[in-house]
């Protein structure tokens, strides 16, 4: 039985929820025990059957510092379409060094929160965007991609 967009949608945020609370640990895809943000997207999109298993690691903890290259950026891409307007259960990435490196599952569009693994918060949080300082500096320059851009125009 195939879900419809609305139930897939809502299994992604319940499966980024569940990994609240689980420490932030570079290159770990274990709930409860540690993941980082690019694993977590893998995890829930991946582990729900919405994308064909791939595992982006090995990565340096700090490539973003020194590449230019879009890795994160260009796997996300490789999935989703990107969208102006995001829905709970897209994605939304921001700048971090000199490349996008970080990432989150939209679990509410208004006002906007997402469930990221964050490294200052040292585990997986979901909060409301407008409330964490660092995400919305402008150097961030948010964007938002969706796994369903495909199946309706960009909105």
């Amino acid at each position: 039985m195939s879900l419809s967009e609305a139930q897939q949608r809502a299994a992604v945020v319940a499966e980024a929820r569940r990994w609240v609370g689980t420490p932030y640990h570079d290159c770990a895809d274990i709930r409860g025990v540690g993941v980082d943000c690019g694993m977590l997207l893998v995890r829930v999109f991946v582990d729900l059957g919405l994308v064909a298993p791939f595992d982006p690691r090995p990565y340096p903890r700090d490539w973003m510092m020194h590449n230019d290259e879009e890795k994160y950026l260009g796997w996300v891409k490789d999935n989703c379409g990107e969208v102006k307007t995001p829905q709970a259960g897209d994605i939304v990435v921001f700048r971090f060094g000199r490349c996008y490196s970080h990432g989150g599952i939209v679990t509410a569009a208004a006002p906007l929160a997402l469930a990221h693994a964050y490294a200052m918060a040292r585990c997986v949080v979901e909060e409301r965007l407008a409330q964490n300082g660092d995400l919305t500096k402008d150097v961030r320059k948010p964007r938002f991609f969706s796994l369903w851009a495909d199946r309706v125009s960009n909105r």
